[in-house]
């Protein structure tokens, strides 16, 4: 786990966040620059760089936090009119933190532009 990664900060409980969600697997917790009204992040404990660097055996991982993702969003009431889930991978996918997240975002309409 990288020294300078704020994510494991944040699961280290060096860095305070308004944590939603926590378990030994996982985190989740409010965006700081939001980008919807609803603007969750769903982040694993393990340190992973990005999708592209998940393996095979990461695969339960993934689906874990897809799910609780999906349970947020039932939790926040944003499911009726609808929500998206995003995974940013790498500079160019518009990924800032080098560590595997899901973005939850909801509560408003979300812009269809890539």
């Amino acid at each position: 786990m990288p020294a300078d990664c704020i994510f494991c900060r944040i699961g280290n409980h060096e860095v305070p966040a308004e944590f939603l969600y926590e378990d030994d697997q996982l985190m989740a917790f409010y965006d700081i620059k939001p980008s919807a009204l609803v603007h969750v992040l769903v982040v694993p404990k393990q340190h992973i760089a990005s999708l592209a660097d998940m393996t095979e055996a990461d695969q339960t991982l993934l689906g874990v936090l897809i799910d609780r993702a999906r349970q947020l969003a039932e939790q926040l009431k944003v499911t009726a009119n609808g929500y998206r889930i995003v995974i940013n991978v790498g500079a160019d996918g518009g990924q800032i933190v080098g560590h595997l997240h899901v973005h939850l975002l909801g509560g408003k309409k979300l812009s269809t532009k890539a």
